[in-house]
């Protein structure tokens, strides 16, 4: 092998021909080190030599990493080792173990400090990376679940106008590795015994997390092989949701018409009204906007949760109290100004009002779920088509028939929606004459 004194000049410009496959330049000085190029790839220092009667090569780095005199002592190392009855090749790969497992040793260092943090943390991502698979309700139940409380409400007839912690709140302060079975089932006992509705919201969503905790890397390593949420304790403790039975009466509907529409206020007395008359869910009748209502064509666009959103039947009797209402904002039952303040939502949920209605009624545990629960359970004296009840309430389709074959246009609704509308009028004993033309809009009333 032709050998020359390396210098910066000549390593700069040693260089591999294209025919051949690489090339080398031995150094005169030291003996073993070399310089190796190809034609693709930039040149690097390497070490030849023989160990045990066979020959060894060693890439030891570039020349932009390394010196000519690096490389040199680098070189004269690796040959001592040789002489010493050593083999290279077996200390570098002693030596890349050993930097890995201390890579590893600090990422599990790392992965454990994490760990030692609040559940919270590890939450926050789980709602991140779900986020997309969620609705938006969804995603703000759990959200919801784990306020701390604390804020000002207004309304006073809960925590004394404060709102109180959720119940995961409780849970998010520890450390995630001490969400253990005994800690999940004494929360579910305590939790249960004054929500036991939300508690068991709660117990089913952190079920979910914990399994989602098991197939991350990052949390693997401390979460147990079983979920220490899934236990019958816990499950026994939180015990199960009663069957809500709550409903109006053909025989009761003409005290309750009385009642409501005897109400002092006219928003609210027109959103439970409404609510009965289109089995709609209370919270996509609150949100109702004034854009929803398509005056010519008589329909109402409702924002399902489900589906995202749905047309019925804008029926004689809902548009008649809808064009009654005052256009406060753009909510169709909006929030009643008060001291000249703008508003710019929709009423509270009038829960209390619906009781005080009811109780006057002679009606008892009536709930504003219990009213779309009434339109269903009344249309039975019509012998309204099952489809078609479920289409105006939102309701998936249950049959194959149903889902893939019939379709249903509004106006073929509108006939069935307006028939169910009469019979509800009919037996609460209601006369009505429309104040306005069809085609009428509420007017704007201005803000104080």
């Amino acid at each position: 092998m032709a050998k020359i004194a390396f210098t910066a000049g000549r390593v700069a410009a040693f260089s591999c021909p294209p025919e051949k496959t690489q090339a080398f330049l031995w150094d005169i000085t030291t003996n073993g080190l070399g310089l190796r190029a190809t034609p693709t790839g930039k040149p690097s220092y390497v070490f030849q030599s023989e160990y045990q009667g066979k020959s060894l090569r060693l890439t030891i780095g570039k020349p932009a990493a390394w010196s000519i005199e690096q490389a040199r002592t680098k070189a004269r190392d690796l040959q001592r080792m040789i002489d010493d009855g050593n083999d290279p090749r077996d200390l570098k790969r002693d030596a890349l173990a050993a930097k890995a497992e201390r890579q590893a040793a600090e990422a599990a260092e790392v992965r454990s400090a994490a760990l030692a943090g609040v559940t919270m943390q590890s939450w926050s991502a789980y709602l991140e990376a779900r986020r997309a698979h969620w609705g938006d309700r969804h995603y703000d139940d759990h959200l919801k679940l784990t306020r701390a409380g604390g804020e000002k409400t207004n309304r006073g007839t809960r925590g004394r106008g404060v709102t109180v912690a959720m119940p995961l709140h409780a849970l998010m302060a520890l450390p995630l590795r001490d969400l253990t079975a005994p800690t999940i089932e004494a929360w579910a006992a305590r939790e249960a015994k004054t929500r036991p509705t939300n508690a068991r919201l709660a117990w089913r969503c952190l079920k979910a997390f914990l399994n989602w905790c098991v197939e991350q890397p990052e949390y693997a390593g401390v979460m147990p092989v079983a979920n220490p949420a899934k236990t019958r304790k816990a499950r026994e403790a939180l015990g199960k949701a009663s069957v809500k039975q709550d409903a109006l009466l053909r025989e009761q509907l003409p005290a309750w018409f009385t009642a409501v529409r005897n109400m002092g206020n006219p928003t609210i007395s027109a959103y439970l009204q409404t609510l009965l008359i289109t089995g709609a869910r209370p919270g996509e009748v609150m949100s109702l906007r004034w854009e929803d209502l398509d005056i010519r064509w008589r329909g109402l666009t409702i924002r399902d949760k489900v589906e995202g959103e749905r047309v019925i039947p804008l029926t004689p009797y809902v548009h008649h109290l809808l064009a009654a209402l005052p256009r406060r904002n753009g909510f169709v039952f909006a929030s009643n100004p008060r001291g000249g303040a703008k508003v710019a939502g929709p009423i509270a949920s009038p829960n209390v009002a619906l009781t005080k209605a009811s109780n006057l009624a002679g009606v008892q545990g009536l709930t504003l779920h219990g009213l779309r629960r009434s339109f269903k359970s009344l249309t039975e004296w019509l012998e309204i088509p099952a489809g078609v009840v479920a289409q105006i309430m939102g309701h998936k389709p249950s049959a194959t028939a149903e889902k893939h074959y019939t379709v249903r246009p509004l106006d073929l609704l509108r006939v069935h929606h307006e028939r169910i509308e009469a019979w509800l009028l009919e037996q609460a004993g209601v006369s009505y004459t429309p104040s306005t033309p069809p085609a009428a809009v509420a007017k704007t009333v201005p803000l104080d």
